[in-house]
C-alpha cells in the first residue's frame, strides 16, 4: 500500500483586480504538496476569499499534515478517516476547506502516476464544457453592469449571471430588465441573490423577476435555512440554485430530498475535495438533479467534464471575470483549462495542473 508521508502548505494572497466588494479585495490560497511512499508526488489547493484563509492554513498544518502521514495515499481513501479526525473543529466550513487541500493533492498524485490528466482517471464524457459569465456586480452602477454584460456577449457566452438583492426592489427589476434586453431571448440569464433575503421578501422579490425567465434563482435564502428553501420552492417556478456555501455531502443531501433544489452547485474545495464533490453528484443524479459546479472554472471544468447529464442539462462552469488563476497570475504552469467562445476545454497536462507560484517543492518541507 502506498501511504502519504509528508504534507507541506503555504498560504498566498492574491490580490483581485474587480474587487468582489468594500471588504473583499483579495482570495486566499492555501497550497499544498503531498509525497508519498513511492516517490510520487502531488499538488493541490485550499480557497477562501477574504474570510478564514489563515485558519485554514493552521489547521493544514497543525492538524491535518501530521495526522496523514501513514494513511493510505489512494485518492479518497484517507477521506473519512480524516474528517471524523477533525469534526470536533467542526463538520464542516473550515475543517472540510481545509481537508481539501490534502485531498486535491492526492488525487492530482493518482492521475501523475498514470501519466494522465485528472479527466482521464475518472473518465471523461465530454471533451467541452459550457461555461457562463459571471460577476460580483451588485455594487456596480447599471451601466457598469451593463458594460460588463456586453464584454460577455462580446466573448461569445452565451448564458450569463448577475446579482441580485438591492435594498430597493425596484432596483433589482430594472437591472434585470436591462441586462435582458441587452441578451435579448436566446442567451440564458441566471441570477443569484446570496442569501440576502427571508421567505417573504424572496416570494415577492423571484416573483417580481421571473417575466425576465431567469434559468435559475441562486440562494435566495441563508444557505441554513433548509425549511425555508423548500417553503419558497412550492411558491415560485424558478429554480433554486445553492451550494455554494453547502459544506458536506449530508447537507446536500437533505436538501435534494426535501425538494429545496432543483440544482446544486458544490464548490469543490468548500465541500472538501474531489472525494466528496463526486458522492454529492451521484446523489444529485439519482435524484434527477442537475449539478453545476460553483467557480473555480480551472478544476470545475475538468470535473464537469466527468459528469452525467441530468436529462437534457448537461453540467456547467461559472467564469467570474477576472477572477481566474491565470489572470491573477498565480500559476507555476499553463492553466489547465482554456474558455474561448464560452466553451471550457482542456489543455495538456498531467494530475489536475493546478500549481501555483513560486512552485512548492520537496526542499520547502
Amino acid at each position: 500500500m502506498t501511504t502519504i508521508t509528508h504534507l507541506t502548505s503555504r498560504l498566498q494572497r492574491m490580490k483581485l483586480s474587480r474587487p468582489w466588494a468594500a471588504d473583499v479585495t483579495s482570495v486566499g490560497i492555501i497550497a499544498t504538496h503531498v509525497e508519498c511512499s513511492d516517490g510520487s508526488e502531488g499538488w493541490g489547493f485550499s480557497w477562501t476569499p477574504q474570510i478564514g484563509a489563515e485558519a485554514v492554513a493552521q489547521m493544514l498544518t497543525h492538524d491535518i499534515a501530521p495526522a496523514a502521514v501513514g494513511r493510505d495515499a489512494s485518492p479518497g481513501a484517507a477521506w473519512q478517516g480524516m474528517w471524523e479526525h477533525l469534526h470536533e473543529a467542526g463538520g464542516g466550513g473550515i475543517t472540510t476547506i481545509a481537508l481539501a487541500g490534502l485531498d486535491l493533492a492526492l488525487w492530482d498524485a493518482a492521475a501523475r502516476r498514470q501519466g494522465s490528466p485528472l479527466s482521464e482517471l475518472l473518465g471523461q464524457k465530454r471533451k467541452r464544457v459550457r461555461t457562463y459569465g459571471s460577476g460580483v456586480n451588485l455594487h456596480y452602477t447599471e451601466d457598469e453592469l451593463l458594460s460588463q454584460v456586453q464584454r460577455w456577449i462580446d466573448a461569445g457566452f452565451d448564458a450569463v449571471k448577475i446579482k441580485v438583492g438591492r435594498p430597493n426592489l425596484d432596483e433589482d427589476v430594472a437591472r434585470v430588465r436591462a441586462v435582458r434586453e441587452l441578451l435579448g431571448p436566446d442567451r440564458a440569464l441566471m441570477i443569484d441573490a446570496n442569501q440576502r433575503w427571508d421567505v417573504p421578501r424572496a416570494v415577492k422579490s423571484v416573483r417580481a423577476l421571473e417575466k425576465f425567465d431567469p434559468a435559475w434563482i441562486e440562494e435566495p435564502l441563508r444557505a441554513e435555512n433548509l425549511a425555508g428553501h423548500a417553503l419558497l420552492a412550492q411558491q415560485i417556478s424558478t429554480p433554486i440554485a445553492v451550494g455554494e456555501n453547502l459544506h458536506t455531502r449530508q447537507r446536500f443531501e437533505e436538501y435534494v430530498r426535501a425538494g429545496a433544489a432543483q440544482i446544486v452547485q458544490p464548490n469543490i474545495v468548500r465541500v472538501g475535495g474531489i472525494t466528496p464533490f463526486l458522492a454529492i453528484a451521484d446523489i444529485a443524479r439519482d435524484s434527477g438533479v442537475p449539478v453545476h459546479p460553483h467557480l473555480l472554472p480551472e478544476l470545475s471544468g475538468q470535473l464537469a467534464m466527468t459528469l452525467a447529464a441530468v436529462g437534457e442539462q448537461e453540467p456547467m462552469t461559472e467564469d467570474v471575470e477576472d477572477a481566474g488563476f491565470a489572470a491573477l497570475g498565480a500559476l507555476a504552469d499553463e492553466c489547465p483549462v482554456d474558455i474561448t467562445d464560452g466553451w471550457l476545454t482542456e489543455r495538456p497536462h498531467a494530475g489536475i495542473g493546478i500549481r501555483f507560484s513560486p512552485q512548492l517543492e520537496k526542499e520547502m518541507a
